[in-house]
């Protein structure tokens, strides 16, 4: 069978998109012998430079991108990718961007499948998810997001294929955040103060690089949407109630620089939390949908120590789905939530399952 080379349009080169790139260039002799495919960047961006490079990076990626990457615009990345008359593209969304987004249905319509570990398209108005599906369609065009929920955990496409099956959803409940999860988990175990494992969490590049983006809630809100979405339910960010672990003197409006150094103001109100739960119980950060009512929560509850989401360790990811067939006992899916070897690990599986497409693509037209 002769090799297929897939043309990686990467946009991101922070911690995800880095980490993809140097796990493809370790894999990159095990996916031509096991699968034959070829996977090149030809080109790689950061928010306002990009590198191109028809043939593919090389070991040395970092210093030619610093060296010759130019300033760049999305039409300039299509014209090039027409000049050099470059097939079977897959535009790889590493940023965080909202901005970038808004490329998507040009992208689309210029012949590019699209993976993304940006949250921001599935959570946007309606209308923009229903169009964005509608150009997919279209054009014949993939767009996978594993990574959007748990990183490298699979959740969508388990909740995708039960409601694809038929199966119907009841309730979906979890620990979305492995921030979150890891703060919590010591907390409820440890004698140390909220703040102080909040720093260490910060440290370790668990957090965003702002955490209060971890604590307002906002990131488990965007997660519990895309798969509210994924079931069919037309529900907008506005929907949801969360109720945020910032504190009136210490929230988004606050300064970065006030909000650095008062962090211990969280000590107090966790601890009361903490010592006024019901015997062997812990705090647990959860997201949870019930599909009945259309309600989408997103908040700080007390479970008991032995249950599934009580035992939780590290920075794990939990979710529970609930189903018709099911009944009471939900298929659980846990592991890692957090971290860029796992996040770049699942972008990987979805290119690679996009690649496997169009090589089935390419047989059939043979």
């Amino acid at each position: 069978m002769s090799t297929i080379r897939i043309n990686i349009v990467l946009f991101g080169i922070g911690n995800v998109g880095s980490t993809l790139i140097n796990q493809v260039i370790e894999s990159q002799n095990f996916f031509l012998e096991n699968k034959n495919i070829e996977l090149r960047f030809p080109i790689i961006t950061n928010s306002t430079l990009a590198f191109f490079e028809k043939d593919g990076l090389k070991n040395q990626w970092e210093a030619n991108f610093a060296q010759s990457a130019i300033p760049y615009t999305i039409d300039d990345i299509i014209e090039y990718i027409q000049e050099q008359q470059l097939e079977n593209l897959i535009a790889v969304d590493a940023t965080a961007s909202e901005d970038l987004i808004k490329n998507y249905i040009p992208l689309i319509q210029n012949g590019f499948d699209i993976v993304a570990a940006n949250k921001k398209a599935n959570t946007l108005h309606t209308d923009f998810y229903k169009e964005l599906r509608r150009n997919l369609k279209k054009f014949d065009k993939s767009f996978l997001y594993e990574t959007n929920v748990g990183a490298g955990l699979p959740v969508v496409n388990t909740i995708s294929e039960l409601y694809g099956s038929g199966e119907k959803i009841t309730k979906i409940r979890g620990v979305f955040s492995g921030s979150l999860s890891y703060i919590f988990n010591r907390f409820s175990n440890e004698d140390n103060t909220f703040s102080s494992i909040l720093l260490d969490a910060e440290k370790l590049g668990l957090t965003e690089p702002d955490s209060r983006e971890d604590l307002s809630g906002n990131d488990v809100a965007r997660k519990l949407l895309i798969l509210a979405r994924e079931i069919g339910l037309e529900l907008e960010f506005s929907n949801i109630k969360i109720k945020s672990l910032l504190l009136p003197e210490l929230n988004e409006t606050t300064s970065k620089a006030n909000y650095s150094v008062n962090k211990s103001l969280f000590d107090k109100p966790f601890q009361i939390a903490k010592i006024t739960q019901a015997d062997e119980h812990v705090l647990r950060y959860i997201g949870e949908l019930n599909v009945a009512t259309q309600q989408l929560e997103v908040k700080l509850v007390s479970e008991p120590k032995n249950s599934a989401l009580g035992q939780l360790k590290g920075a794990d990811n939990i979710i529970e789905i609930y189903t018709h067939s099911y009944g009471e006992i939900p298929i659980v899916i846990q592991g890692a939530g957090a971290g860029r070897a796992v996040t770049a690990r699942g972008v990987l599986t979805d290119v690679l399952k996009i690649a496997e497409k169009i090589k089935i693509k390419e047989a059939i037209w043979l």
